[in-house]
């Protein structure tokens, strides 16, 4: 959308069957659209981990970015300030939040390749972990990680946006070895 007052009104509109917790401008500004303990309709189809409709069991937080801009300091500050809140009033773990490219490779590619996760993980606030691993099969470390199933390639990508940024191409051993070095992190934490 082209900014804050188009996804305002898209996500308050009932019509549009889509909805988040919270919206954060590229301003910093901050407004609450659903209360925590309601759903609310931001993620849509898909599964992370094995288990479906991500809506009944996440907190929506939606960012005003087209993904192919850096994301404002302004608005990434307040965004750690709600992950901290949020994370400690329903004990979320750091591994616990995802992207909505995560949960529907298919169908969704935000927050894209400019986010920091590696900022939000120094924090705590997200998973990150330093390193490659083995040059495993991509595919068991991606059901390892949690993606759900979906093309290859949608796979591949979601993984890179989130975890190699700079990837691009065919699948590669980096890939590989850094899908590996993830995995291995999430199956530390469960």
């Amino acid at each position: 959308m082209r900014g804050a007052a188009d996804a305002l009104d898209r996500l308050c509109d009932p019509s549009a069957e889509v909805s988040a917790h919270y919206m954060i401008g590229s301003c910093g500004t901050l407004w609450q659209l659903v209360a925590e303990e309601m759903r609310a309709w931001h993620a849509g189809a898909g599964a992370w981990q094995g288990a479906a409709d991500v809506n009944s069991r996440s907190i929506g937080i939606e960012l005003v970015n087209t993904g192919a801009q850096p994301f404002p300091e302004a608005q990434i500050s307040v965004l750690e300030q709600l992950l901290r809140a949020v994370m400690a009033r329903w004990s979320i773990p750091a591994h616990g939040v995802i992207a909505h490219s995560d949960m529907a490779p298919e169908r969704k590619e935000d927050p894209g390749p400019r986010f920091d996760w590696a900022r939000l993980a120094r924090q705590g606030l997200a998973l990150w972990p330093e390193g490659f691993g083995a040059d495993a099969p991509l595919g068991d470390s991606l059901d390892a990680i949690g993606y759900p199933p979906a093309e290859a390639a949608k796979r591949l990508q979601a993984f890179r946006y989130r975890f190699l940024p700079a990837g691009q191409g065919p699948e590669t051993e980096t890939d590989r070895r850094r899908a590996d070095c993830v995995a291995r992190a999430m199956r530390q934490l469960s």
